[in-house]
């Protein structure tokens, strides 16, 4: 009976000593994972879209959207986890390219290349006639379509993508590189987007995502030096 005893009492301290080395909650993952196509809530009340998000040649967690969304000051909040509060703050932008640099908190933002499984694998060249064009919104989400070439505007693209409010600032890529970002509708006399896997729309003006980090790195503004997260 004592043999029984004493072989139950160090089992005990086995099991005890095995539940304090297993990892707690507190040492778990709990940032809110952002990538280019994810929803943001900018200063509680403008909804549009982040661009992409990776790090710029200070080691800062950049993100990138509209300009026509907020200035610097603006805080971000992710839409998927409104209730997480600000993740982020517009830094830098500049009105003519319509860009906008978000500096986000490491401590509380995941960065991811594949959200909501719209990949960017990189920043590509500035995309010509034909080529086949896909973009990533909030509001309208996937869909794809031909580029018609550079705008009239500098730094501009027209592409057969659609979009509505709040797809400001959403990612467009070509063979998963990242190419531009949604600025807004090419007329205002044709519907922006009628049904958004047939193009029968206007086209959508995007900036050229080139032409942005050109300005960036010519002024040494914060995101300088930028470089997606990678897939």
């Amino acid at each position: 009976m004592r043999e029984a005893r004493r072989w139950l009492v160090a089992g005990l301290v086995a099991v005890l000593l095995g539940v304090q080395g297993l990892p707690g909650k507190a040492g778990a993952d709990d940032r809110v994972p952002m990538g280019g196509g994810a929803g943001i809530v900018i200063n509680g009340d403008t909804m549009c879209t982040l661009t992409t998000i990776g790090s710029d040649a200070a080691g800062e967690l950049i993100g990138f959207t509209s300009a026509h969304c907020g200035g610097p000051g603006a805080q971000i909040a992710a839409e998927a986890a409104e209730g997480r509060g600000q993740l982020g703050v517009m830094v830098a932008g500049n009105d003519a390219l319509d860009y906008a640099v978000i500096k986000f908190d490491p401590a509380k933002v995941a960065p991811v290349a594949n959200y909501n499984g719209f990949l960017i694998n990189g920043v590509g060249p500035n995309p010509v006639f034909g080529q086949i064009a896909c973009k990533q919104g909030r509001t309208t989400g996937n869909s794809c379509g031909v580029t018609w070439g550079m705008g009239q505007d500098p730094g501009t693209l027209v592409m057969q993508v659609c979009g509505r409010p709040g797809d400001s600032g959403g990612p467009v890529t070509v063979d998963n590189l990242l190419v531009g970002m949604i600025h807004g509708a090419f007329s205002d006399n044709l519907p922006t987007c009628v049904i958004k896997y047939i193009p029968l729309h206007t086209p959508a003006v995007v900036m050229s995502f080139p032409a942005i980090l050109a300005d960036i790195n010519a002024k040494h503004r914060p995101g300088a030096g930028f470089v997606p997260v990678p897939a």
